[in-house]
């Protein structure tokens, strides 16, 4: 049995998706979640990763745990409690999702404290790990959806600085794999995706996939960060702005990873744009 964490997200559903496929016996954890909304075959269990001892019925009986704990809510004690569960119920693989910032924005509080502190609570927990660090989401651009289907418009800072978006599907391939085969123990990959895209790139291709034009309007740093503040904390917005408008070259490089992993290279943010144009009609 594999047990997914954030089995409803922009990773963890495909992963379920991907392992059910496969035949692989899957319980899925979320807040709320329940079986009509997984494949045929997947248990749903109800979690709140916040409350570590909700996580120990899924565990029963499981072997490998998808663990996605970090972001803006993460906490250090909580993850090394959720750790220790797995190890005690017998798991003997822990594929965590973490960031690239861990290792790019090594001076921020949200991203190179907390997030490498969580990274090293699972290195040292004695079961075999592997650590994916993804640079920021194509699903990302779901926060424009509603400006799309309204005014067929993208607002964004930086509307000229690339970066190498990484499709949650391939994050989620990657994983899948990771957690099936000692293949991948004691690595730890940075996944991005196959080219530089910039915004006002991302809004041509969201155009193209729904056959009509997509005006960008360009942000200043201050709108950007005003709009941030009401989606995240203060030290998180000022890490985020940082690396969507002077990345590092760690930041803006292209990593060989998935094509290793998988065998393919990886998708562009214009395929995942195809297969997400529903949201933005």
């Amino acid at each position: 049995m594999f047990v997914v964490t954030g089995a409803t997200g922009n990773v963890g559903r495909p992963l379920v998706e991907l392992l059910a496929a496969a035949g692989v016996p899957v319980t899925a954890v979320s807040r709320r979640i329940t079986t009509a909304a997984l494949p045929a075959g997947v248990h749903a269990r109800p979690a709140d990763l916040a409350d570590p001892a909700s996580l120990r019925p899924a565990l029963d009986g499981a072997e490998a745990l998808f663990l996605h704990d970090t972001g803006p809510g993460a906490h250090l004690l909580r993850t090394t409690e959720l750790v220790a569960l797995a190890k005690a119920a017998g798991i003997r693989r822990i594929v965590l999702l973490s960031s690239q910032g861990v290792a790019t924005r090594p001076e921020s509080a949200s991203h190179g404290g907390t997030g490498r502190a969580i990274d090293e609570a699972v290195r040292r927990s004695g079961v075999a790990w592997t650590v994916l660090r993804p640079s920021g989401f194509a699903s990302n651009a779901y926060g424009w959806a509603e400006s799309v289907r309204t005014r067929r418009t993208v607002e964004a800072p930086f509307g000229d600085v690339g970066l190498p978006t990484v499709d949650p599907a391939d994050i989620a391939e990657v994983a899948a794999a990771a957690l099936r085969t000692d293949e991948h123990v004691g690595r730890t990959y940075e996944l991005t995706g196959p080219a530089l895209v910039t915004p006002r790139q991302q809004a041509a291709a969201l155009g193209a996939a729904l056959g009509e034009p997509v005006r960008f309007v360009e942000l200043t740093r201050a709108e950007a960060r005003a709009h941030l503040l009401h989606v995240m904390p203060e030290p998180v917005v000022e890490t985020t702005l940082g690396i969507l408008g002077e990345p590092t070259p760690a930041e803006q490089r292209i990593s060989p990873i998935v094509e290793q992993v998988l065998g393919r290279p990886p998708r562009s943010f214009g395929d995942w744009a195809e297969r997400s144009v529903a949201a933005f009609r």
